[in-house]
């Protein structure tokens, strides 16, 4: 994967193979009891410094993450808040459990879904894409985000459409978008996330950058 050039981006990602498809994985207890805040997490609650340097970090190439374009991370708390996040899969709890207790926002396709080469770059003007089932388009300028031959498709506020899991899901790409200043808690995430993700009876992968 080949990462441009930032001086804020501390990105952490890596493969996971599942041991069936997604369908077929549906999340444990013990996984659906942390998808709230007064679960206990491994890792410490994200406080304000953690949520201000996220949104500098977005910001760093001209996006504006507030309202519906705030960090992915911020929309689960809110969810949480108003009893609105419900439990989906193994794979995406995992991905929100981590995410909502981490403060970092986490971008999860699916790895068959999307082409090489694979690139992290700010998008440019008049880069969109559909990032739900009824069509709605996110305008990307200024906004970090994963591209693969087709295009961008992922990023830390809304991922495309076109590359999100599905019920035949078998193989996904994570990536976790932190901000330098907190390189030590995407790198504590990233640890409980694949270790979560063992527990379930998946394997996982690091990338590297290329």
């Amino acid at each position: 994967m080949q990462i441009d050039p930032h001086p804020l981006l501390a990105l952490s990602a890596f493969e996971t193979t599942l041991p069936a498809a997604l369908a077929e994985c549906p999340s444990p207890d013990w996984l659906r009891g942390l998808l709230s805040l007064e679960a206990s997490g491994a890792i410490p609650p994200a406080d304000d410094a953690v949520r201000g340097h996220i949104r500098a970090l977005l910001r760093h190439g001209g996006f504006k993450p507030s309202g519906r374009s705030k960090p992915a991370s911020e929309y689960l708390v809110r969810a949480v808040e108003q009893g609105e996040l419900s439990s989906i899969n193994a794979a995406v709890d995992a991905c929100n459990v981590v995410s909502l207790h981490s403060g970092i926002p986490i971008s999860v396709i699916d790895a068959d879904r999307a082409r090489s080469p694979f690139r992290v770059g700010i998008a440019r003007a008049g880069e969109r894409y559909v990032f739900n089932a009824s069509g709605q388009e996110m305008d990307l300028e200024g906004l970090l985000c994963l591209y693969e031959a087709d295009g961008p498709c992922a990023n830390a506020v809304k991922d495309s459409q076109r590359t999100k899991t599905q019920a035949d899901t078998t193989r996904t790409l994570t990536l976790l978008w932190g901000h330098v200043a907190v390189a030590t808690r995407v790198r504590a995430a990233t640890e409980w996330y694949r270790e979560m993700l063992a527990r379930i009876g998946a394997t996982t992968e690091m990338i590297t950058s290329g």
